[in-house]
């Protein structure tokens, strides 16, 4: 289904009406010039529901436009490659390198796999001179596309951050952006996500499971539709639903550092990604904006906890088989969101019995990093 400036209220998906639920839409030109108005208007909605939609159709935030279309086309090409090229890179932490299609349990039950593939590069590690970077990348040129993706993300990042310090009337170091400083560690990330066909991955692998992102925010591009949230609040009871592309804006979500820091004012964005067309190949970049590593503050637990220590432990439940999810506490994955039943299973479309298996091959054994 193509982007749509007024999408429906419902869309037919697995055999039944799904509704497609609304985002408010932030003008990031208005914000940059800190309007009251908008800076209002960005508040409200991390408040009220924790996403909203990032109009960047202005001129600071065009760049940010085409910095995504060409990091779209470095996607293709690095996707592309073999997959003994791809691995050749691996996963040197948490938060840098490439991931495997079925790598990570899925959400649907026990068995099932997630569908997609991922390339993940590090701010940290960019602002390096020598960056770790996949050598085919590397050796085409394309390093200077993730610099520019990174660099305009990351300040698109810090204006909104900005904003929302402004609206609750934070000064100094209790600012947000002054715990999100560019010289300082932490595991911000630029990740490169592709989902395979059903018939390519098999009924086995789809989708990506329902969660909160880890980081304070998520800066997410994608033309395509699968993207669907739980509306928060009083909301809680309904459904997962649909959100809509919308062109010349991206996604933005509120993730759990930035709820914790708000001292759970803030809502984190329940979402998952869905096969809505399980016979296309789907691209999305996402920016996580994550604290300084040393950053505290008092998690869904209730633990006095820094930003690196709740990004180590929920990457871990996120990659610990199916068994071991199920035990986790739910606050880890929905960073202490309240959510009402439980969704309907996604039914994986049936694969044709002639596909072909994916091509996985066990990669290096890595170390994640502290």
């Amino acid at each position: 289904m193509a982007p749509n400036l007024d999408p429906p209220q419902t869309v037919e998906w697995q055999g039944k009406r799904v509704p497609v639920w609304s985002m408010q839409t932030v003008n990031y030109e208005l914000l940059l010039s800190q309007d009251p108005a908008e800076v209002e208007k960005v508040l409200n909605a991390c408040l009220e529901e924790g996403y909203f939609y990032l109009d960047l159709q202005g001129i600071d935030g065009k760049r940010m436009l085409g910095d995504q279309q060409e990091t779209l086309k470095l996607m293709h090409r690095f996707f592309e490659q073999p997959i003994e090229a791809k691995n050749e890179f691996g996963l040197i932490s948490s938060h840098l390198g490439y991931e495997p299609v079925g790598s990570r349990v899925g959400a649907f039950g026990a068995g099932t796999k997630d569908g997609y593939e991922m390339l993940k590069v590090s701010r940290d590690e960019i602002q390096r001179g020598s960056p770790k970077v996949p050598a085919v990348i590397k050796n085409s040129g394309d390093l200077g596309v993730l610099e520019n993706a990174i660099g305009s993300s990351n300040t698109i990042c810090k204006v909104i951050l900005s904003a929302l310090s402004t609206g609750m009337n934070l000064t100094g170091a209790a600012r947000f952006e002054n715990s999100h400083r560019n010289d300082r560690p932490s595991t911000t990330t630029l990740s490169m996500m592709h989902y395979l066909p059903s018939e390519v991955t098999g009924a086995k692998k789809i989708g990506h499971q329902k969660h909160t992102d880890i980081s304070s925010l998520t800066l997410l591009f994608s033309e395509q539709w699968g993207l669907q949230i739980r509306p928060p609040g009083t909301c809680g009871a309904r459904e997962m639903g649909f959100v809509a592309p919308k062109p010349g804006c991206a996604f933005v979500h509120v993730g759990d550092s930035l709820r914790f820091a708000s001292g759970m004012k803030m809502q984190s964005c329940i979402h998952r990604v869905v096969p809505f067309n399980p016979s296309e190949h789907r691209y999305s970049i996402a920016y996580f904006l994550r604290a300084e590593d040393d950053t505290m503050f008092v998690d869904s637990e209730g633990r006095y906890v820094s930003a690196g220590q709740w990004h180590d432990e929920k990457f871990k439940a996120f990659t610990d088989p199916w068994m071991y999810q199920a035990m986790a506490p739910r606050s880890m994955i929905l960073g202490g969101m309240k959510e009402a039943g439980e969704d309907d299973p996604v039914a994986a479309p049936a694969a044709p019995v002639d596909a072909a298996p994916v091509q996985l091959e066990k990669r290096k054994e890595v170390s994640v990093e502290a």
